[in-house]
């Protein structure tokens, strides 16, 4: 294991290379998951005509989530992608968040964790627009409006993983690094706090509906 200023990474030789870990990213990923089944856990397990604050949060998100999911799509759709959209939103959420608690850091501040949801949202978008139009049809349309401009519409959708990632990367990361520099500059009095709550919970809030909002937006684009 290798300490690099307050970033701990795990180095292992594979086939003469080196294969490098955050394990502070992947323990707050974990720490993320582990509060999600919890809270996940204790929303459902007594569900009520008179619901408890959890089971009100917890039906809060599923129920706009899923509106925004057939807006974007239909009910039989939404039905088969809301739950994913669900988990991903507050998953997202929460790591953005769980920053503004000492001495935790967010795990979307390390670019694999965005460009690895980034990555997934691509998949699944085209596995499903495949499913729906077959592979001659979703083929078909990287060669229109004429057969030449098939690379350039290649590269649009895979710039697509690169700009949703790099966007939540960027904002959280940029968030991170003017919260340490004005704290430095100001001895943390008055300013910083008030800087941890905005990049922390407003802007972090924002991020996470970006992201589910677009990954939603390019599952939508494949399957009409």
């Amino acid at each position: 294991m290798k300490e690099l200023g307050k970033v701990h990474q795990l180095l292992i030789p594979f086939f003469g290379h080196t294969m490098t870990f955050n394990l502070e990213a992947i323990m707050m990923t974990w720490l993320v998951i582990a509060v999600l089944i919890i809270f996940g856990f204790f929303a459902a397990r007594k569900k009520n005509v008179l619901p408890g604050p959890l089971q009100v949060l917890g039906e809060l998100f599923v129920s706009q989530l899923y509106s925004l999911t057939e807006d974007a799509m239909d009910k039989e759709r939404a039905e088969k992608y809301g739950p994913m959209v669900c988990a991903l939103f507050m998953f997202l959420l929460l790591c953005n968040w769980i920053g503004m608690i000492p001495h935790l850091h967010e795990p979307t501040k390390d670019l694999n964790t965005p460009l690895s949801l980034g990555l997934m949202g691509f998949v699944i978008a085209h596995y499903a627009g495949i499913k729906c139009k077959g592979f001659k049809n979703y083929a078909k349309e990287y060669f229109e409006p004429i057969f030449f401009m098939m690379p350039l519409n290649l590269i649009g959708e895979l710039s697509k993983i690169v700009s949703i990632s790099f966007r939540l990367f960027g904002n959280i990361m940029g968030g991170s690094i003017i919260i340490l520099v004005v704290s430095y500059l100001s001895f943390s009095i008055i300013l910083p706090p008030f800087l941890v709550a905005f990049f922390g919970i407003f802007v972090g809030a924002v991020q996470a509906f970006v992201f589910t909002m677009l990954t939603i937006v390019y599952i939508s684009v494949q399957v009409k």
